[in-house]
């Protein structure tokens, strides 16, 4: 599998509408010139903790106002109009909320549009996600969101959310995704007396270069939404938090170490579904996000939480920022091929594609190889593998790829399986073979394998087996970045290993997958 030559950043060259977007959505990297880095110096030792103070001091004040109006509700009296005291409070938490953001640096926030009512719109679907900051409209609005329930429990922060009314989702129940689309369900179709819902519906943080795949939870109701669209447009981009970049604690440092952070918050017009629509959530979810990238000016990609959760696994060899194998998996979900049957449909195509050695196969072959009937995905996933543009592909290839998709932490398995699939009679692959190996492996077009093969051929016979390399794995289990990342990639072009619990930000990943077979222009090869 190899990367396009018109663009490092993506796996394939694609309209504004279709297209991956210019670079990674999971990866933020932040270069600081020197002279921004004097000015963070200065803003630490002088107005960063007066601000840190301010804000903390603000989120306690908030507290036993929102513990008072918290205390004694239940769901009949949430559904009655407000009280004159808790109109009040309603009105002393926004004011005491906004005091803090103004500590942050947000001395003003734009607004544009208006706010639907609920009775208009019972659902806020909200994009790009990209960073806490993105709280800056629940406490504006004070909508309810969809949470995990671990957050109640959190001090202060969790009575501050208990009185927003969230939809609070559980790890431990395993019917939880269920009972919350069924929850959002009846609040959204309640005719305006619940408050409204604001949701996430990207289920993870990105880098604001794209709108990635709306997950369909906001829009199985089938009742009206109004997209709200957020903006940040600061010359220093330290809000952004997302899977690679700067950590929480060092956004929230260096967004304090600005005099000023700016935020824009649209409100766009209501979208009222078709019946097509509100039969089909997919097709709803797909069409507000045209909506919404429009408005931003950003393409749409089909990339998802899931893709996350592939270039960030821990395994020996991490994905780079720059793979194509994120491409290739969303190629496999829009096939259709099941998570749930992904390691049959693996074994059974291993298993085929050793009896056919090095056999190489054209677009036809492929289709029956794959039992699939030729299509604009399959051509796209072929062109993926199309090195020199001969109208033939190594289907050794794609085993390899299609084993790091199914388990991208268990490296070593996936390693193994191409040597089953490259090695010679006695057993032994050829430097050549390795770098092959791990070129697809990895998603990249060029990979120096020099050094590491070396290693591992410490008797220089020129040709190595799968139990050399396991040894060898086994002394070095960082063999990647000591023989490979470091020359190839550099330190920064590594993806950090990240805790994938739950995707970070105040969103969560509550909505069941609804995978769909889309139709798509015919992508180019990766070379």
């Amino acid at each position: 599998m190899k990367l396009s030559s018109r663009g490092r950043g993506c796996c394939v060259a694609g309209s504004r509408e279709r297209g991956p977007p210019p670079r990674s959505p999971f990866v933020h990297q932040l270069r600081l010139s020197p002279l921004e880095k004097a000015k963070i110096a200065f803003m630490t030792l002088t107005l960063f903790p007066i601000r840190l103070f301010f804000a903390a001091f603000m989120m306690l004040l908030a507290w036993p106002f929102a513990f008072v109006a918290s205390m004694g509700s239940d769901e009949r009296e949430l559904e009655k109009p407000l009280s004159w005291w808790r109109k009040i409070v309603d009105i002393l938490l926004k004011a005491i909320m906004r005091m803090m953001w103004l500590a942050g640096g947000f001395h003003w926030i734009n607004v544009k549009g208006r706010r639907a009512l609920p009775a208009e719109a019972a659902i806020l679907t909200v994009a790009p996600h990209s960073s806490y900051f993105d709280a800056i409209p629940v406490t504006m609005t004070f909508a309810s969101i969809v949470m995990k329930a671990e957050s109640k429990d959190i001090p202060v922060w969790g009575t501050l959310i208990k009185y927003i009314r969230p939809v609070f989702v559980s790890r431990s129940d395993q019917d939880s995704r269920r009972k919350t689309v069924e929850e959002i369900k009846r609040r959204a179709q309640s005719d305006g007396k619940w408050p409204q819902i604001m949701i996430f519906p990207e289920g993870t943080c990105t880098n604001r270069s794209c709108l990635i795949t709306f997950k369909p939870g906001a829009f199985i109701p089938g009742v009206p939404v109004q997209p709200v669209v957020l903006r940040y447009p600061n010359k220093l981009d330290t809000i952004t938090w997302t899977w690679q970049g700067p950590g929480a604690l060092e956004i929230l440092w260096l967004t304090l170490c600005q005099f000023h952070n700016s935020v824009e918050i649209e409100f766009l017009p209501v979208y009222i579904p078709s019946e097509e629509e509100r039969k089909n959530p997919v097709l709803y979810a797909n069409n507000v996000r045209h909506v919404m990238a429009e408005a931003l000016g950003v393409p749409v990609t089909d990339y998802t939480f899931e893709d996350c959760q592939l270039a960030l696994a821990e395994g020996q060899l991490r994905l780079p920022s720059d793979t194509c194998l994120l491409e290739f998996a969303k190629l496999v979900r829009s096939l259709g091929l099941k998570p749930e049957t992904l390691e049959d449909d693996l074994d059974k195509y291993a298993g085929i594609a050793m009896k056919m050695k090095k056999e190489k196969v054209d677009l036809k072959e492929f289709s029956a190889y794959l039992e699939f009937p030729v299509s604009h995905t399959l051509e796209s996933m072929f062109a993926l593998f199309d090195e020199n543009e001969d109208g033939i592909i190594d289907i050794r290839e794609f085993v390899i790829a299609l084993s790091v998709v199914c388990k991208p932490s268990k490296t070593l398995e996936t390693i193994q399986l191409a040597f089953q699939l490259y090695q010679s009679e006695n057993e032994t692959i050829t430097a050549e073979d390795l770098a092959c190996i791990l070129k697809t492996a990895m998603g990249v077009s060029q990979i120096n394998v020099t050094h590491l093969f070396r290693a591992v051929d410490e008797e220089e016979k020129g040709e190595i087996k799968y139990d050399d390399f396991h040894r060898f794995a086994e002394l070095h289990p960082h063999f990647a970045e000591d023989y490979l990342y470091a020359d190839q990639m550099g330190a920064e072009s590594v993806l950090e290993t990240s805790s994938l619990s739950a995707p970070n930000g105040i969103c969560t990943d509550f909505s069941p997958e609804n995978a769909e077979d889309k139709n798509k222009p015919l992508q180019k090869k990766l070379n």
